[in-house]
């Protein structure tokens, strides 16, 4: 058989490289396409007590961050009543492999409790550090503790998350509750759980701390 050559070969090899491209691998840059996974790690103000799917706080987040063009996805890893201790007995199921960054919400119900502040640091600052083992950054979401706890609680309670923020370089938004706490019309009946528009106001005041994990996030 005669072995044909000129632009017939040409356009078979144009052909096999066009298929070979079909097939091969993502380059980087399409790669990079894959959404931001970020976890919510709380307890029941992240997993949005009493409120619907569409209204709790990691789906909201979630809109609002799409809606400013960012391609993120938020797991709702928050457990109503659960503890500083709880969250991190759960950390790494609750927060899988390919997790790219988590928003930390713990210690209201260790606040409630009264449980001890030096306890409660010492499991969140374990949880940041597993986290950080894990080349999984971590946002921290802060709490206030109620004042009528007195005094000594309060500043002991208060100084864990600005103390844990600057000591392991961290996003810090110092409360999670700004805007709502004790704000009747906010707040579920209970007087502690927000109302899907107090949803809106957390994250709408959470976002530019959430915006700037994300800058530190994309410089990794």
């Amino acid at each position: 058989m005669k072995r044909q050559s000129g632009p017939f070969m040409t356009i078979i090899f144009a052909c096999a490289a066009a298929l070979a491209a079909m097939i091969a691998p993502l380059p980087a840059a399409q790669a990079q396409d894959q959404p931001i996974r970020l976890v919510a790690l709380g307890d029941s103000l992240s997993a949005g007590y009493n409120l619907p799917q569409e209204a709790v706080f990691p789906t909201v987040l979630e809109r609002a961050l799409q809606a400013k063009g960012y391609n993120v996805e938020v797991a709702n890893a928050g457990v109503s009543g659960d503890t500083s201790s709880g969250g991190l007995d759960r950390l790494d199921w609750s927060v899988p492999d390919g997790t790219d960054g988590v928003i930390l919400e713990l210690g209201a119900n260790d606040m409630l409790r009264g449980l001890d502040p030096a306890g409660i640091r010492k499991n969140l600052e374990t949880i940041v550090e597993r986290l950080k083992s894990r080349n999984i950054p971590v946002m921290l979401a802060g709490m206030l503790a109620s004042r009528n706890l007195g005094h000594s609680y309060t500043e002991q309670f208060d100084t864990i998350y600005t103390d844990i923020a600057k000591k392991h370089d961290l996003v810090l938004y110092p409360f999670f509750l700004d805007g709502v706490a004790g704000e009747r019309s906010l707040n579920l009946p209970d007087g502690m759980h927000p109302t899907a528009k107090g949803v809106e106001i957390i994250v709408e005041r959470i976002l530019p701390s959430v915006e700037n994990f994300l800058a530190r996030l994309s410089q990794r």
